[in-house]
């Protein structure tokens, strides 16, 4: 199945953008494996609690989870995107090495959304998005969580140049 706004943001999201930085990415984003999320650096199916779609380690670490939805942008999918990698504490890939990397002391959860599927931009939807942002943000910092810090954006994929420079700012911020 294409998923062109994964594909997209893949491509733009590359050593020449973050030259200090591991960009790990998954197949829908132009990588070539699964990004799995375990509880602890034990690997195991019991440990596993998620997949994202592109992980940005700097200095060993993990810094920046990314998340791109492009077909279920309901509530529930979101916030359990997000819980799932807030509970999260390793990534863990046999092509990486058997130790694995650990979240940093701060790391950032970046979800973009595509709003392509939505009628004339359902202006409900879009503020229920900010609202999900804001609501995210104001539980945060949550308990035995290295995610400090959330930011939602969403487009479309034709419109993506619009908001390119918005994201690889908050990166790069995210990073210092």
């Amino acid at each position: 199945m294409p998923h062109p706004l994964h594909k997209i943001i893949g491509d733009f999201i590359n050593d020449s953008t973050l030259p200090s930085c591991k960009i790990i990415k998954d197949t829908a984003c132009g990588g070539n494996q699964h990004i799995p999320l375990f509880c602890s650096k034990d690997k195991s199916n019991q440990t596993k609690y998620c997949e994202v779609d592109l992980l940005i380690l700097k200095d060993n670490k993990i810094r920046v989870i990314i998340e791109i939805e492009e077909a279920d942008v309901k509530p529930r999918q979101i916030c359990g995107k997000f819980l799932a990698s807030a509970l999260s504490a390793y990534f863990i890939h046999y092509k990486h090495g058997k130790q694995g990397f650990e979240m940093d002391e701060s790391v950032s959860f970046i979800q973009i959304l595509d709003t392509s599927k939505l009628k004339n931009d359902e202006p409900a939807k879009i503020e229920q998005w900010k609202n999900i942002e804001k609501s995210i943000k104001n539980i945060m910092p949550i308990k035995g969580s290295k995610i400090k810090e959330y930011k939602l954006f969403f487009c479309d994929a034709s419109g993506f140049r619009g908001i390119r420079n918005e994201i690889v700012n908050y990166i790069k911020e995210a990073l210092k």
